[in-house]
């Protein structure tokens, strides 16, 4: 099979899914747990958590020209497995071949955090309230802010795929954060583990 410039043929979408299917029930045998993102409508993320991750995620303007494709590769399922640890998102993304993709993620500043458990103080109630988004005023807007909030800023994060492209965020690496974005929709507390925190501290301040 011959290559362009080091590329793989384009392979149609239902190919890709087909092939990638028959890769991770390979993998579920194995005893391997797979946790594809699956996407209903067009909306990637519809909770508080989800959006702003997304919303977040768009502020990156270095990369504002991959992400379109990586949102449209995660709207049709091409993020077949994701599992996201301390620090940490392995993912599979379904292309011309199926590619592995790492994220590593810094935990947040120590004197960030504390600030903002500090501006958070008496602000919520309980953890049940703070993952389902029942917050305050302001909470937040201040959870998300730019540069000293909970949301990862371009520089703390390292991508790695094993796609030929050799930019830094590639439409693999792309799919994988909307996919974030759709996962934290049902565990928001994915969020404070990825950032190396507690959500209690915002109750115990």
């Amino acid at each position: 099979m011959s290559y362009y410039e080091g590329w793989p043929p384009y392979v149609p979408v239902a190919e890709r899914r087909r092939k990638a299917a028959a890769q991770m029930a390979k993998r579920a045998k194995k005893g391997h747990l797979v946790c594809p993102v699956i996407i209903e409508g067009r909306a990637i993320a519809t909770t508080s958590w989800g959006k702003a991750w997304c919303t977040n995620l768009e502020a990156y303007a270095d990369y504002a020209n991959r992400l379109p494709r990586g949102r449209t590769y995660a709207r049709n399922g091409s993020v077949v497995d994701l599992q996201l640890r301390d620090g940490r998102m392995e993912a599979h993304v379904s292309g011309s071949s199926l590619y592995t993709t790492t994220i590593t993620v810094k935990p947040v500043i120590a004197a960030h955090w504390k600030a903002i458990c500090t501006d958070c103080a008496g602000s919520i109630s309980s953890v049940v309230d703070l993952l389902q988004g029942r917050l305050a005023d302001g909470v937040m807007p201040r959870l998300c802010r730019q540069g000293d909030g909970l949301f990862p800023t371009p520089k703390d994060l390292h991508f790695a795929c094993s796609c030929p492209d050799d930019a830094r965020m590639c439409k693999h690496v792309a799919a994988v954060l909307y996919g974030i974005g759709n996962r934290l929709d049902k565990q928001p507390d994915l969020l404070f583990t990825l950032r190396g925190v507690n959500p209690a501290d915002l109750i115990a301040s």
